[in-house]
């Protein structure tokens, strides 16, 4: 059974940093696409970044901010967040497609967790 597991979330005053994890577990997710959303109270959820192979890919918004990477030995996402911003709230997600394309579409990807709160003050 593929499973999703996001922890690292939590409480932080703007412009501190939070490192959300990702671990995987299931199968290999080293060679597929794997990306970060979010979704704040009220909207839709969004893209925030991907780490495909065709190379990694930003939200405008956290572009500069925020980096996306992955151990495969691990078989985990990670997503460091520096700079945050009171409107970064939201609960965070990690996902995955079944194949190796970059998208920024949730209707892309498969395999999600449950998802880590992460609350900026200001």
């Amino acid at each position: 059974q593929v499973q999703l597991v996001e922890s690292g979330g939590g409480l932080v005053q703007a412009g501190g940093s939070l490192r959300l994890s990702c671990a995987a577990s299931g199968r290999t997710f080293s060679s597929y696409t794997m990306g970060w959303f979010r979704q704040a109270p009220g909207k839709e959820r969004e893209f925030v970044a991907v780490h495909s192979w065709r190379g990694l890919y930003y939200a405008e918004s956290v572009k500069g901010r925020f980096t996306i990477s992955r151990d495969n030995a691990k078989n985990t996402l990670y997503l460091q967040m520096n700079s945050l911003k009171p409107e970064d709230t939201a609960v965070y997600y990690c996902a995955s497609t079944r194949g190796y394309d970059s998208s920024s579409s949730p209707r892309d990807y498969y395999y999600w967790g449950q998802g880590t709160q992460v609350t900026v003050s200001s």
